[in-house]
């Protein structure tokens, strides 16, 4: 039996792009699926989409930059017995232009979505976790975690905490069962790209169309790194050669670069 096969899986940011992928290519594997999104009508369609016998479907409509209501998803599922043994961390949002042009209530949800949650999530569920026979933990971080990134100062530094908090607590729970498994994706054709641009910064530079990768390979690639118990992913060979290179490069020569992205 391969390490996914009936799992009871937890989804964040479930309703549009990664996250609703994962549910669909889980759905068929899976015993139990917990959805978790703010647009509640997605999710019940999705739920529609994917229900089969012996698969149990749960949606939770939450504000994930709100403590109170993670809190109250956390407490709804002990009280209703859902335990579960995969938590994908996928919920994020992007903010796309100058930081001194930022809205701040942007930037706090922002903060709350993709650290916040995050990290309340995890250290809730790590305990039911812990008591599994397996168990995974599924952060989505991005390629931008490795570098500064102008115009998207906050969202970079938001997902360097993801990659970083990943590695640490990976190494802290080796030898108890529970895997933890980083993705890093580059660009990807989902709505986040729309979502993150501001009106007034229509200017925004499209990445090259060579390193998409379709968002059923990323999900593939990252579930596929979970079974093999992988510390991190980056889907797409070209994304991997252009990080790697960039990785090679002195600081001093890429400031260089960011400062000219800046302008």
């Amino acid at each position: 039996m391969n390490f996914l096969d009936h799992c009871d899986v937890l989804i964040t940011g479930a309703s549009s792009g990664l996250g609703m992928e994962f549910a669909r290519q889980l759905a068929p594997r899976a015993s139990t699926m917990v959805l978790v999104a703010r647009r509640g009508e997605r999710l019940e369609a999705l739920q529609r989409e994917l229900e089969r016998p012996g698969l149990t479907i749960h949606c939770h409509q939450i504000d994930l930059s709100d403590r109170a209501e993670v809190g109250m998803l956390v407490r709804t599922l002990a009280s209703e017995g859902i335990t579960i043994n995969f938590l994908v961390n996928n919920a994020g949002l992007g903010d796309r232009g100058r930081f001194e042009n930022s809205d701040w209530e942007r930037v706090r949800q922002m903060l709350d979505v993709n650290i916040g949650a995050l990290t309340q999530l995890t250290l809730a569920l790590l305990p039911t976790l812990k008591a599994q026979a397996r168990s995974a933990i599924l952060n989505v971080s991005s390629v931008a975690s490795f570098l500064p990134m102008p115009k998207l100062a906050v969202y970079a530094a938001t997902k360097a905490y993801v990659s970083s908090f990943s590695e640490a607590i990976r190494a802290e729970l080796r030898g108890t069962g529970v895997r933890v498994t980083t993705l890093c994706p580059g660009p990807v054709s989902t709505e986040f790209g729309q979502v993150a641009t501001r009106p007034t910064s229509p200017d925004a530079v499209s990445p090259p169309d060579g390193l998409r990768v379709p968002v059923q390979k990323v999900v593939a690639d990252a579930l596929g790194a979970v079974e093999r118990d992988c510390a991190r992913i980056i889907p797409g060979w070209r994304v991997v050669l252009t990080v790697a290179a960039m990785s090679a490069v002195p600081m001093f020569l890429l400031r260089c670069g960011l400062n000219q992205r800046a302008r």
